[in-house]
């Protein structure tokens, strides 16, 4: 699902079906053990949600937008995985909102599909499956990534519901991860944070790596390692964090132990839910001190 993933890894990242209860919706919505840290949680009933249309120099992408009633609140701009917008990343798109946010998910696969992008279960062990996701993947470029974070800023800076006075954030997952930091160098001025959960080929040998454009970014960082990831590519944490402490960039760069790459996602059948709210709660901890 990543560039460095082995057909072995992809297989055992897939989606379980099921979703979350309003209960459960309410007891992720703010971690006890930060919760003097963080902002006072919405409920979701507090909440305004929409699915929107961004105007694109490639066309027209499909996003799910959702933000406090109230107010206006910094943005965050999160990047799926490689299954795309779905109904697991509108509630982890409305937790985070719940804290405070205005928060955009986007299809950043739009170019050639409106979400979904994925079966309803895929599959990769399923070849025709595996060719039709990894296809999508393969289509996007830097070139498209700096496109759509400027579109994607702009859109956001233009809506009532943002505070434009605040630095945006951004999250990734998996081939997320990468998009990023692509996001933070197509706006440096506006991008104040940046996560990436199991990203995958944050560092290759080719020339537009995505970790050679740490030196343009201007934000704070958190960057979360599957522990298999590491097993893998054991050198790409000390790549990473050579090159922040290079730039004079703040980041926070941990492999999360008993993990596989996926675990992060709440339909991930590698969904670890104890280290996946360790990575919430330091995401919040992250929004919280460099968006304010």
């Amino acid at each position: 699902m990543c560039e460095h993933d082995d057909l072995d890894t992809m297989a055992s990242y897939q989606l379980q079906g099921g979703s979350l209860s309003r209960r459960q919706f309410g007891a992720l919505a703010v971690g006890a053990s930060v919760l003097s840290l963080l902002p006072r949680a919405a409920r979701a009933a507090d909440l305004q949600e929409s699915e929107v249309e961004i105007r694109t120099p490639d066309g027209t992408a499909d996003a799910y937008f959702v933000h406090p009633a109230q107010g206006a609140h910094a943005a965050v701009l999160v990047w799926p995985d490689i299954f795309g917008l779905r109904s697991a990343f509108r509630q982890m798109g409305a937790r985070l909102a719940a804290s405070g946010y205005a928060v955009l998910v986007v299809n950043p696969f739009y170019r050639q599909k409106r979400a979904p992008t994925a079966p309803e279960h895929p599959d990769f062990n399923d070849p025709q499956t595996r060719a039709a996701l990894m296809a999508l993947m393969g289509a996007l470029t830097q070139e498209t990534a700096f496109t759509d974070a400027q579109a994607f800023v702009g859109w956001l800076d233009a809506q009532p519901a943002v505070d434009r006075k605040r630095r945006v954030g951004t999250t990734g997952y998996c081939m997320g991860g990468p998009l990023t930091l692509r996001t933070a160098a197509a706006v440096p001025a506006r991008v104040g944070a940046g996560a990436s959960f199991h990203g995958g080929g944050l560092v290759t040998d080719k020339p537009d790596s995505p970790h050679r454009l740490i030196p343009r970014l201007q934000g704070e960082y958190l960057i979360a390692i599957a522990a298999n990831d590491d097993e893998k590519e054991p050198d790409v944490k000390n790549v990473l964090r050579a090159s922040f402490a290079a730039a004079h960039r703040p980041a926070e760069i941990e492999v999360y132990p008993g993990t596989m790459h996926g675990w992060c996602p709440i339909d991930s059948r590698v969904y670890n839910p104890e280290q996946a709210e360790h990575a919430w709660a330091r995401l919040l901890v992250l929004l919280k001190r460099a968006l304010g």
